[in-house]
């Protein structure tokens, strides 16, 4: 049976792991790199190319030595990002500037103005990114270097994804035209609508800024879903990853989509991928857009369904910055709630310490919390934190519903629900139904199906999903947590509205503190 590699760049380091066919993974490396941060700017999160090729070349080298293969055998290779992170290149697609990282908000005014701009004029691409245009998303963010950077300008050729920039490296592609763009950055990300003729047109973007003239035509390449090749390896990079020259390599794609594939997502799943924030993607045979949601793009999870986004800023960040104000470990904590019971804590936490990212679409949200009393902890904070999340997703879930998405099973994958169960219990009571995760570690799994489907090794995604995906793990709600998340559920939804909406109209807070008393009561009434 063949073996490849699946490789997972996060937010702090990339994984490469090797998958056989029929025994599964075989060895696993990381390498790590930096996210630059300004004192002064909580907006800014950028990262350096170089970083992250040097940290591929090490994790492929320890992926290598774990597996005990010779890495010449590997037959193809497949890569997934965070994004949107974004970098605008010159001549021989050489980075003129750091990475966008994907949780960089510093284009909040780009991404306000697009948005304005679209609704003013009914661009009817804005309908497939929810309705709001983001701050995280890649038009966004090359608008705002565009307009900060006036000096670089003449040297701009083009605006690449990670996943985009990181495969074109690899296939030895310097021709802007020749670039492989992976309709899931774009469509989720770039408002690339397939059906619309693609990007927006020119004389909208021109219409924005003149830094953006001509931007649409710069914004070329060959567009496709990862069931296609970007290319072969080359062979500088073959012989810098000990690898063989020419083994295919298919067109990337996001983190978060791949996840979900490795987590075995099919139709009538959600697939809550929880780490550093959170992304629910669910597949469908529509792709009608739905209001407050990420993108629903033909092909960008699944290559012969739409793929639907959505999720929340952070999840994993805020847990650490609980934390990191306590002055405590998050380990520390999380093992301090271990006995928690739904509502005990006495407190509702709004989530919004990155901003909203659905169904509300404001980066300029911040949390909030009601019911604090002298004895509250960390530990409480954080667990409230948790089901304060778990709200969040199920308002997300019931929008999908709303419009035609079924809802049948779900699965929390990505890191943090491997570490502990509480949040998995947190959202089985919060959601009213089961939750499953994985028995084993997916990451980079996803992207070794589609290097597998790159070899020929399997026919079809469920193909490959039913030979290499693990079994789950449920945690069913029981009913008294499920009970008292319902009640605080109604509470959750109005202050989502209330507080996130200047225009939203007026809730009575009165019964609030006193219901929230009596949940924390009735949690300790039970032991």
């Amino acid at each position: 049976m063949s073996v490849v590699a699946g490789v997972d760049f996060g937010t702090q380091s990339v994984r490469v792991s090797l998958f056989d066919g029929e025994r599964g993974r075989l060895g696993s490396g990381t390498g790590d790199y930096p996210v630059h941060r300004r004192a002064g700017d909580p907006d800014h999160a950028s990262q350096s190319h170089a970083d992250h090729m040097r940290a591929l070349v090490e994790a492929m080298g320890r992926a290598i030595a774990a597996a005990g293969i010779d890495g010449r055998t590997v037959e193809a290779l497949a890569i997934d990002t965070t994004g949107s992170t974004v970098v605008p290149v010159g001549e021989g697609l050489e980075p003129l500037d750091d990475y966008y990282l994907w949780c960089d908000h510093r284009a909040w005014r780009e991404a306000d103005q697009i948005t304005r701009a679209a609704q003013e004029s009914g661009l009817d691409a804005l309908r497939w990114s929810g309705g709001t245009f983001l701050a995280e998303f890649g038009l966004s963010k090359l608008f705002h270097w565009l307009r900060t950077r006036p000096e670089q300008r003449p040297r701009f050729v083009t605006a690449l994804e990670h996943c985009d920039l990181v495969a074109a490296v690899l296939c030895g592609i310097t021709d802007p035209a020749e670039v492989p763009r992976s309709i899931c950055a774009m469509g989720h990300k770039w408002m690339w609508v397939e059906s619309r003729g693609g990007l927006p047109p020119e004389d909208f973007l021109a219409g924005l800024d003149p830094a953006l003239a001509g931007v649409r035509d710069r914004i070329a390449g060959r567009f496709a879903r990862s069931d296609s090749l970007a290319g072969t390896l080359c062979g500088v990079w073959a012989d810098r990853l000990g690898l063989r020259a020419g083994i295919p390599i298919p067109v990337g794609s996001l983190d978060a989509h791949w996840d979900a594939i490795g987590a075995g997502i099919g139709l009538g799943d959600v697939v809550n991928v929880i780490g550093t924030s959170t992304c629910v993607m669910a597949i469908s045979e529509s792709d009608e857009p739905i209001p407050g949601v990420c993108g629903v793009v033909p092909g960008s999870i699944h290559p012969s369904y739409a793929g639907i986004e959505a999720g929340l800023s952070a999840a994993g960040d805020l847990f650490e910055s609980i934390a990191r104000r306590a002055g405590a470990s998050l380990a520390d904590l999380s093992r301090a709630i271990a006995g928690y019971r739904s509502g005990q804590t006495g407190l509702l936490r709004l989530v919004w310490d990155h901003g909203d990212r659905t169904i509300l679409g404001d980066p300029h949200l911040r949390g909030a919390a009601f019911g604090w009393g002298l004895a509250h902890t960390a530990a409480d904070e954080l667990f409230a934190a948790m089901e304060g999340t778990a709200y969040q997703t199920r308002i997300i879930l019931e929008r999908m519903a709303e419009h035609g998405v079924p809802v049948r099973r779900v699965i929390n994958a990505g890191g943090i629900p491997r570490k502990g169960e509480v949040i998995n219990r947190v959202y089985a009571n919060v959601l009213g139904a089961p939750v499953l995760v994985p028995e084993q570690d997916t990451t980079s799994l996803g992207s070794a199906i589609f290097a597998f489907l790159a070899a020929g090794t399997f026919r079809t995604v469920e193909e490959a999903q039913q030979a290499l995906c693990p079994s789950y793990r449920t945690y069913e709600p029981d009913p008294a947590g499920s009970a008292a998340c319902e009640r605080l559920y109604a509470w959750y939804r109005s202050l989502y509205t209330a507080m996130g909406r200047e225009d939203s109209e007026p809730v009575s807070l009165g019964a609030l503190l006193p219901a929230l008393r009596r949940e924390a009561a009735a949690a300790a009434s039970l032991g």
